[in-house]
């Protein structure tokens, strides 16, 4: 597969769509505060939010700051798989899976726990090279693969064995930790992600990615010829999933129904509908990603679960439709029976 494989006309509109659209990066954006003295990991506070929800803050030694992490534990009685499910871009305070992905009335009779972070925004869940001036210090691998799993593994008792999943940004990140950590997770699920950096498209889409929310990419892994953009390409690296079990899902851009309800419900239709646009072109984009993706792993003669969805628009009412496919995937390979 080359390196450099060209821009397609799918590519460039993804491209000149979002670029063209009213700047996120423009917006105010403050850092995360830091905190020199948070030298040690450790669970600070642990909230009730509702019935098997929790709601966690750690103070991370590798990102200087609290992180909130929601858990919603498995149905029945334990111990449990353990699924971890990466937010999008936003990184909002509270996961868009539980905000708006209703994540938590899908797994509330699912003998599984679901670890849900927050507050990722634009950071590609990785480590960064440098302190970025808008999205701070970022040093989300680590905080994944070494900070959080002891905390809520040994509270939650699971029973060791673990996927993960994300939906945009986070499919990204999902697969990028599954290639990166082989054996960790049995199973990973990407909805609606890009799966290279290091060619012109992967380049882009995490330029883009990163930009939207007011980051300079050369802070996540250097200059485009630096060599961990190639590190933390999946595509280049997929031979690394062999023997994880994989899902993969993609739309087309077109409006589903529920897209179409939504946008005549927005409070401001204009807004909705430039919203819209942007959703279109992303999703275009997440589809052509995900065939190169598909075609490596088969290529590879590595399996996969590949849904393309006939429409879909990159927003939530389509990644809640999604979900249930993935879980198709996921729950086997955590050794819980195949949902009907």
């Amino acid at each position: 597969m080359s390196l450099r494989a060209p821009i397609t006309a799918a590519a460039m509109a993804l491209i000149a769509v979002v670029g063209a659209a009213p700047a996120l990066a423009d917006l105010p954006v403050a850092p995360p505060p830091v905190d020199p003295a948070m030298t040690r990991t450790g669970t600070i506070a642990i909230e009730t939010v509702g019935p098997r929800h929790e709601r966690f803050s750690i103070a991370s030694a590798a990102m200087r700051r609290v992180i909130t992490v929601d858990v919603l534990r498995g149905s029945g009685s334990g111990p449990h798989p353990l699924l971890y499910l990466l937010d999008g871009v936003d990184g909002e305070q509270i996961s868009g899976w539980l905000s708006k992905g209703r994540a938590a009335e899908y797994f509330a009779d699912k003998p599984v726990d679901v670890v849900l972070t927050s507050g990722g925004t634009g950071s590609m869940y990785s480590d960064w090279m440098r302190r970025d001036a808008n999205l701070g210090l970022n040093r989300w691998e680590t905080f994944l693969t070494a900070e959080l799993p002891p905390i809520v593994e040994s509270y939650l008792r699971t029973d060791g064995r673990r996927a993960i999943a994300g939906v945009s940004m986070g499919a990204q990140a999902a697969m990028m930790l599954a290639q990166r950590y082989p054996g960790r997770y049995r199973a990973v699920a990407g909805l609606s992600g890009c799966y290279s950096t290091a060619d012109e498209l992967g380049r882009a889409v995490t330029t883009i990615t990163v930009a939207s929310r007011g980051g300079n990419v050369e802070n996540l892994w250097g200059p485009p010829d630096s060599p961990e953009w190639g590190a933390h390409d999946s595509v280049l690296r997929a031979a690394d999933l062999r023997g994880t079990s994989i899902y993969l899902s993609a739309a087309t851009g077109l409006p589903t129904d529920a897209d179409l309800v939504a946008v005549s419900h927005a409070p401001n239709l204009v807004e909705a509908l430039r919203t819209a646009g942007g959703g279109l072109a992303l999703e275009a984009g997440a589809r052509l990603c995900t065939e190169r993706f598909a075609a490596r792993l088969a290529e590879l003669k590595i399996p996969a679960t590949v849904d393309y969805a006939p429409a879909g628009m990159h927003t939530w009412p389509d990644f809640e439709a999604q979900l249930p496919r993935a879980w198709r995937v996921l729950a086997p390979a955590l050794g819980l029976p195949e949902p009907h």
